[in-house]
């Protein structure tokens, strides 16, 4: 198979001969996000898969957040829309990593670097990220950084 943008126009094709609406709207819209990204910026582009990745990721969360923010409202028809939304997106995303695992490689990467006070959790937190390599989001990443500089 090709590039994750050339996988996700197949399974959009696949899903709209299956007459699949959920998978159908849930593709073109992270197509048109990807599509966005390629034409941001001074001229436009064609993305990497990692940079694919980092808007399936974007969105993703994006679709997390409302699933969250509507349950919230007491609104279960679209937070259940939304859930299976970021679903459908997780399948083209890597696996989520545990905190375990987000705990070892941070603690590797944090003594590598040779990090130890709080005054360093730009670089840290750089270091922590190329690590985890998208495995896991930033915010979990980040929380562990600072537990550990603290």
């Amino acid at each position: 198979m090709g590039t994750l943008k050339d996988r996700l126009n197949e399974d959009l094709h696949t899903a709209m001969k299956a007459r699949d609406e959920l998978i159908t709207s849930t593709l073109r819209m992270a197509l048109s996000a990807v599509r966005t990204a390629e034409v941001a910026g001074d001229e436009a582009r064609e993305l990497s898969d990692d940079e694919v990745l980092a808007v399936l990721t974007k969105e993703a969360k994006k679709r997390r957040e409302a699933a969250a923010a509507f349950s919230g409202a007491g609104r279960a028809d679209q937070a259940a829309k939304e859930t299976a939304e970021g679903e459908v997106l997780d399948r083209y995303l890597p696996k989520q990593l545990t905190d375990a695992e987000i705990a070892e490689i941070v603690a590797g990467a944090l003594a590598a670097g040779g990090f130890t006070g709080k005054a360093q959790m730009g670089p840290a937190m750089k270091a922590a990220q190329a690590a985890v390599a998208g495995r896991a989001e930033g915010g979990r990443v980040a929380a562990e950084v600072r537990r550990r500089l603290v």
